[in-house]
């Protein structure tokens, strides 16, 4: 799976804050995430104006909670922490639970995926 893959993951994923995401998917995401950040925001730079920038991080905004909120939950730990910056940030580079946790199984797992209904 590629970066752009993980990150089209994260944006069909809009507004789910429970389940797992592995490290891959997170850190992925926010690389292609800052990665059009600063795209549009020399765009903005070019026109005079913020608005690209701006459009895209409001429409981004609840993607991102939701990815590191689910990363949060993929070390055993509730979404809450992405709330203390250092200990968010550290938890977000912690290799996740290796067997199902309170938030559910292992997203490594091939075999944990629920089956087609």
């Amino acid at each position: 799976m590629n970066a752009l893959n993980w990150y089209l993951d994260v944006i069909k994923k809009y507004a789910v804050f429970e389940g797992r995401a592995r490290r891959s998917e997170y850190w992925f995401f926010m690389l292609i995430h800052f990665a059009a950040f600063i795209v549009l925001g020399i765009i903005d730079g070019v026109i005079g104006m913020s608005i690209f920038s701006t459009v895209y991080m409001l429409a981004t905004l609840v993607p991102s909670i939701g990815v590191a909120i689910r990363r949060a939950h993929d070390t055993g730990r509730a979404g809450w922490w992405i709330l203390v910056p250092v200990a968010g940030l550290i938890f977000m580079c912690l290799e996740g639970d290796s067997k199902a946790n309170a938030y559910g199984p292992n997203p490594k797992d091939d075999t944990a995926a629920p089956a087609a209904a």
